[in-house]
């Protein structure tokens, strides 16, 4: 995280908010301190100069009211008496008396104006009125602040005269000047002060807000054993106590969904089924082992790719129809030379309150499945056409005898050879189908004995020769020793009598079929190779399921069922060994089978051999 400065820090906010709190404070206190303290001051310098003035006009009436001697004149008395009144605050005193007429003037450079009337408003209004006005005025020349009074002189209640003052002020305010000078100083060091005192209590609160900063950022990585140092016992000593309570639970909390996790990541790793989950915008965010593999996709490219284009369901489904409105989907993958289906189901990941957080999909490989009920459904359509058919003959030539035929001597026995021959061949083919019940349930037994597989051959070989049409010639390649395999014998007399049988049915007219016998390194190879109408190659491996026929028409009339190879193959598997086919087609077809050796020392051979 990058690192705070200084001027966007508590530190500073704090201070900045401590100076103005007292800057204000100050500024307030100063304003109403010293708009007092000038009036206070004016008052005193007015009482001051009043009193002094009242004290001079009782000094003029008791000289403007006696009798004087011929030596002496009012003007002079009055002049002697101003001289003592200078003062460095008082500019000038006029007395004037009650026509307005100046009588006396402190100024000794003024003495001419005696005599003159004084047109001043302030003594026209005292001498008629008899109050005593006053003003601060600004003097034009000199620019400073003037007080101006107006006093009247009385003597025995009338009004005799006027004393019209005028004095300096410049000392008051050069007073209140220096007092806020002292006041602007004194504020300057309580903010320095303030500042210093507010950085020192803003560090006390944002340490420990530092430190539990420091604690979250470290919680964010994982790491839960550190604790918030506690500076005391206030709010924010309980708040640190607090998330170090905290950081435990989550310590504790998070261990058990570690623990949890890695069981949920382990039971679904090891599922065969594929998983994969994704957030609430349908982008994957867990995919295992088999569902990759199942989709053939690498694990690290998914993250966060949505879940319908990697299903390949974009056309059909949004992401949230998946959720409200699709429970399964079939996904067919299956090309020309395999198939491949998976079925996919989808669960919702919901919470309580109905929220929809994100979609749960279990893959599952199905193709054996849908293999094996189409093999079922091929299977119940070829019994019943196998068996509909016998039957609808059966059904047609019984119909025809009731309706009278039998008693036709030359027709007669030939609808009842037809109806036995049809007999026969459902009692093959549901003979067949049991023994096919029986091979798939595994619950049948191989009576297994120690054979001499070579003479065990030739005497197979020896009975459909004795039996078979001379249009067709055997040819054995047999080894001359002996070699003994642990084998039931009616089982592989019927894979024998199964594999010779369909030889011999398409084998041509002078044909030639061939059997040999290959010892390899465990096993013995047995080959059985016809020279009749083949096999293409597109159906060569098909020839084992059930009920396929290369050519329908010509092996039903040949009286096949299309289970003899099935049959041969489900035996030669119990026995553990493998069964396969080889075909030109026009040239002839090759059935192959193997056996495992068995490694035992006879004694003495079976009698029969």
């Amino acid at each position: 995280m990058k690192r705070l400065g200084f001027f966007r820090s508590i530190h500073f906010k704090f201070a900045i908010i401590y100076v103005l709190l007292i800057l204000i404070a100050m500024q307030i206190i100063g304003v109403y301190f010293v708009g007092k303290l000038e009036l206070r001051l004016v008052e005193n310098f007015k009482t001051s100069l009043n009193e002094r003035v009242n004290m001079l006009a009782y000094s003029i009436e008791q000289e403007m009211v006696k009798e004087r001697e011929d030596s002496t004149t009012l003007e002079g008395d009055l002049r002697y008496i101003l001289q003592d009144y200078e003062s460095e605050d008082i500019d000038e005193i006029w007395v004037t008396d009650n026509k307005s007429k100046v009588i006396g003037n402190s100024d000794p450079y003024s003495q001419g104006i005696i005599g003159r009337p004084m047109n001043e408003d302030m003594v026209k209004r005292t001498l008629l009125v008899g109050d005593s006005p006053d003003e601060i005025v600004l003097d034009e020349k000199s620019r400073i602040r003037m007080y101006v009074s107006s006093t009247p002189i009385r003597s025995n209640g009338e009004i005799i005269g006027a004393i019209y003052l005028k004095a300096k002020m410049e000392n008051v305010y050069d007073d209140i000047k220096e007092i806020n000078d002292i006041f602007v100083k004194g504020t300057g060091i309580a903010m320095a002060i303030t500042a210093i005192l507010g950085i020192f209590v803003a560090q006390t609160i944002t340490r420990p807000i530092s430190a539990m900063r420091k604690h979250v950022l470290e919680l964010g990585r994982g790491n839960y054993s550190k604790k918030v140092k506690v500076y005391g016992l206030d709010e924010i000593g309980q708040l640190a106590m607090t998330f170090n309570n905290l950081s435990r639970k989550l310590q504790d909390a998070q261990a058990t969904t570690e623990g949890e996790r890695r069981k949920l990541a382990s039971v679904i790793s090891h599922m065969t089924d594929g998983v994969i989950a994704t957030d609430r915008k349908g982008r994957i965010i867990l995919i295992n082992e088999p569902a990759a593999e199942m989709l053939d996709v690498p694990r690290e490219t998914v993250q966060d790719q949505s879940i319908v284009s990697l299903l390949g369901l974009e056309s059909q489904y949004t992401f949230d129809q998946l959720v409200h409105d699709v429970d399964t989907e079939i996904l067919d993958f299956s090309t020309s030379k395999k198939p491949y289906i998976i079925k996919v189901s989808f669960s919702a990941i919901q919470k309580d309150t109905g929220f929809i957080n994100g979609l749960i999909a279990v893959l599952y490989d199905v193709t054996e499945q849908e293999k094996i009920d189409q093999e079922r459904r091929e299977f119940v359509a070829n019994v019943s056409h196998e068996l509909r058919t016998p039957l609808t003959t059966m059904k047609s030539y019984l119909e025809a005898l009731a309706e009278g035929a039998w008693k036709d001597e030359q027709i007669a026995p030939q609808f009842l050879n037809v109806t036995q021959t049809e007999t026969e061949r459902m009692i093959r083919l549901v003979n067949d189908l049991l023994q096919l019940s029986k091979l798939d349930s595994r619950d049948y037994r191989l009576n297994k004995d120690v054979v001499n597989f070579i003479a065990y051959f030739d005497r197979i070989i020896d009975r459909f020769e004795m039996t078979k049409e001379q249009h067709v010639s055997f040819v054995r390649l047999l080894p001359s020793e002996a070699i003994y395999i642990d084998m039931d014998q009616d089982k592989i007399t019927q894979v024998l009598d199964n594999i010779i049988s369909n030889a011999l049915k398409y084998s041509p007219e002078g044909g030639k079929i061939t059997f040999q016998v290959k010892v390899l390194e465990n096993t013995i190879k047995v080959s059985v190779r016809d020279e009749g109408v083949g096999i293409p190659k597109e159906n060569i491996n098909q020839i084992f399921e059930r009920f396929y026929r290369v050519d329908k028409a010509r092996t039903r009339k040949l009286g096949g069922t299309g289970l003899g190879l099935a049959i041969a193959k489900e035996m030669v598997v119990a026995h553990g060994g493998e069964i396969w086919a080889t075909s030109k087609d026009g040239v002839g077809t090759t059935i192959f089978f193997t056996l495992p050796i068995e490694n035992v020392e006879v004694e003495q051979e079976d009698d029969w051999l």
